[in-house]
């Protein structure tokens, strides 16, 4: 009930009356104005005065609609112990959130959860190397969700002054990001707002101003906007999450980054948990710098895929490749599929054949806007689209579920690449396929990503079957040039 909500009014007007009753409102006095039955005054003529029209305040968002916990117990998360793996019953991890991680079927810790969690639970600060698909994104979460919900807040309670932040490099990741801490704060009142650039600034600003924010995950260059416009405080910021450090550093971010560091408390006043999937000189410097005495916690590449996604090259000529995957989407009946090309032209070029042939796909790449990157991503994951391509602005940090195989298109120039795509299928735990094809060119790759990933790729030539004609393809309807525009001058004098 609103605080003004018993106050009363004088009425003065002699042409109004006021009576006294017992309203239905907590059986509160409410005072009703009536009109008394009386010949009006004459009105007295006035020049009219335009009338401003102003635009109706808009309501603050609706919250995501948070699920109810009930009489849900652990009785009925049951997870046998094994040797050498962590549960996350082996926590002491709020009810809420353990309903949650049972919606989700996480039953054991990925190594990097096991660790991460052991340590950040008590407080302390850490830093992990890791490479996507490893679970990374869960355990920071769980330790945020964890802390916000069993300690008192520190800071001043003001509007707009989130407890934990979280910067990430890409609008896709900070999405990612944000959809994960939702579904593990499903049974709680914890508030979650992502924050990028390229989508309505105004929407995302409704969700911040005025309201009671508890977590924030953004990219770097729309956060600082915010801030620097006062619409966004840090100064309350109990957990700091660094995610992808390295590409931070590769894009020119880390500028950015120092300022968001600077306007939030000291590090000796906060927790900071600091990933990477590379830990070079540089970026073990800005570990040491925002850091206090972490937890060093490694996941070596092999570890995060060879154990849980099949890997095969076929080796091939450049002009069979369209022809090999069109057959193995087809043949095998391949949904969920994310392709890799390393060019934004041949990205555009695959993705115009696949859809003349009739498989629906869709395209991320450079030269797609924003939205319409949201809605192909979406449009993927409800299983519309069977086949995404996709250039390296997809390799990282998207975690979209079910995918069974990822193809290289062309091998990546980057050994790391290789396995920031292959981390699309096989995440945390569960298994998938990488096939991966090696023209004239692309297998000169093969030797430098063999080191990387530390064993031997399997190499195998296509069977016929996999190489057949595929069916011809109608002539592509070329679009009629538009007449030219008639001169309107009239004819030149001679």
């Amino acid at each position: 009930m609103r605080k003004n909500a018993g106050r009363t009014r004088s009425v003065t007007d002699s042409h109004l009356k006021t009576s006294l009753d017992t309203g239905p409102i907590f059986g509160l006095p409410i005072h009703k104005i009536a009109t008394r039955p009386s010949t009006p005054a004459p009105a007295k003529k006035t020049a009219k005065t335009p009338v401003k029209k102003t635009a109706p305040k808009q309501a603050p968002p609706k919250r995501t609609t948070r699920l109810e916990n009930g009489d849900w117990n652990l009785s009925q998360f049951e997870v046998a112990e094994e040797e050498g793996r962590k549960r996350f019953h082996d926590f002491d991890l709020p009810i809420e959130i353990m309903h949650a991680i049972s919606d989700l079927s996480f039953h054991y810790c990925t190594p990097i959860q096991a660790e991460i969690l052991e340590h950040t639970l008590n407080g302390n600060d850490a830093t992990g190397k890791a490479q996507t698909g490893t679970g990374k994104s869960a355990a920071f979460l769980i330790n945020i969700l964890t802390t916000l919900m069993t300690k008192k807040a520190k800071g001043s309670g003001k509007k707009a002054s989130p407890r934990s932040l979280i910067i990430a490099p890409t609008r896709e990741l900070v999405m990612q990001i944000a959809e994960d801490a939702e579904k593990l704060a499903a049974y709680t009142d914890i508030h979650i707002v992502p924050v990028y650039g390229g989508m309505d600034y105004q929407k995302q600003l409704d969700q911040i101003h005025g309201q009671q924010v508890d977590i924030v995950a953004a990219t770097p260059g729309r956060l600082l906007d915010f801030q620097r416009k006062q619409h966004i405080s840090l100064g309350d910021v109990e957990i700091f999450v660094i995610d992808e450090a390295d590409r931070m550093l590769d894009m020119g971010f880390i500028p950015d980054v120092r300022q968001i560091v600077y306007s939030m408390p000291d590090k000796n006043k906060r927790q900071t948990l600091f990933f990477s999937a590379t830990m070079t000189p540089e970026v073990n410097r800005l570990s040491d710098q925002w850091t206090k005495n972490p937890t060093v916690v490694e996941i070596e590449a092999d570890h995060a895929t060879v154990d849980t996604v099949d890997q095969l090259v076929y080796l091939v000529t450049t002009d069979q490749k369209s022809t090999l995957l069109y057959n193995l989407i087809t043949s095998r009946d391949l949904h969920k599929v994310i392709v890799f090309c390393n060019r934004k032209s041949e990205t555009r070029e695959l993705h115009d054949l696949l859809k003349r042939y009739n498989i629906s796909c869709g395209m991320l790449s450079g030269d797609v806007d924003q939205k319409k990157r949201v809605t192909t991503l979406n449009n993927f994951k409800e299983g519309k689209l069977r086949v995404l391509v996709a250039t390296d602005v997809a390799g990282r940090g998207i975690h979209i579920e079910g995918i069974s195989h990822v193809v290289n298109f062309n091998l990546p120039y980057d050994p790391e690449d290789y396995v920031h795509r292959i981390g699309r299928t096989g995440r945390a735990g569960a298994s998938g396929t990488s096939v991966s094809f090696a023209c004239e060119e692309d297998s000169f790759y093969l030797p430098d990503i063999e080191a990387f990933i530390g064993r031997k790729l399997e190499c195998a030539y296509p069977s016929d079957e996999l190489l057949a004609e595929p069916p011809k393809l109608p002539p592509v309807k070329s679009r009629p040039r538009r007449p030219a525009p008639k001169s309107r001058r009239g004819p030149r004098r001679k």
